[in-house]
């Protein structure tokens, strides 16, 4: 089994471009193990987390409600945003500046063949992270992602995730808002969840901006510790 993940900082990066860079380390891991299959082979599959940050866009998941988009294809225009239906799990979400985005593909058979595992310790990795910085975060029962205040009406979102899986292989991944334009949240109902707000960490602590890299280097060391990695920065 090969724990080692390389990780990939693209900066900020257009949706669809990063989309299309997921889909062919995606594919060239599930080529070897198809190669594996067929040619009784014991080839090495490759893991990668990717960190990225993108211009404003909506992401549909395959079994979302595009009335949760509130815009038309001219307000979108307006705000500067893009939209594109895709092929994770869960509805719609937001990215843009200010977000830690992270997508992991990663062959699970390196690990665990879980995927619900999979998810609690994406979340495990984030509410380890607000645990540095003072904040209780917690999961929400049902929902996918990272809550501050559950079971409240405060209730409020401070990391979306939708992934996908094929054959233990995953890709898409988490949007942790760190300096989140928030005002952005307000032209779709997130996650199809009507009746939840959402944050972002530095507003949870009253600053105007939280150091990005040094939000990214706690995220690394809990994800490597969870999984039982070793992280290779490129």
């Amino acid at each position: 089994m090969n724990k080692a993940i390389k990780v990939l900082e693209l900066g900020q990066r257009d949706y669809k471009e990063t989309w299309d860079f997921q889909e062919e380390l995606f594919q060239k891991v599930l080529n070897i193990k198809v190669q594996n299959r067929r040619e009784s082979t014991d080839l090495a599959t490759e893991n990668h987390l990717i960190f990225v940050e993108h211009p404003h866009v909506y992401t549909l998941g395959k079994s979302g409600d595009l009335a949760n988009l509130l815009l038309d294809e001219k307000q979108l225009a307006e705000k500067g945003a893009t939209f594109y239906k895709i092929n994770r799990g869960g509805d719609i979400t937001y990215h843009g500046p200010g977000q830690i985005v992270g997508y992991p593909i990663l062959d699970l058979e390196n690990f665990f063949t879980d995927i619900h595992k999979y998810l609690r310790f994406l979340e495990e990795m984030v509410i380890l992270t607000l645990a540095e910085y003072g904040l209780k975060a917690e999961r929400s029962e049902g929902e996918t992602g990272v809550w501050l205040d559950v079971g409240t009406p405060f209730a409020r979102k401070i990391c979306a995730m939708g992934v996908r899986a094929s054959r233990w292989v995953t890709m898409h991944g988490f949007a942790f808002n760190v300096n989140a334009d928030l005002g952005y949240f307000d032209n779709i109902v997130p996650c199809g969840i009507q009746d939840k707000a959402v944050t972002s960490l530095n507003v949870e602590l009253g600053k105007a901006e939280i150091p990005v890299e040094e939000v990214k280097v706690k995220l690394k060391k809990h994800f490597a510790k969870l999984f039982e990695a070793k992280l290779m920065e490129s």
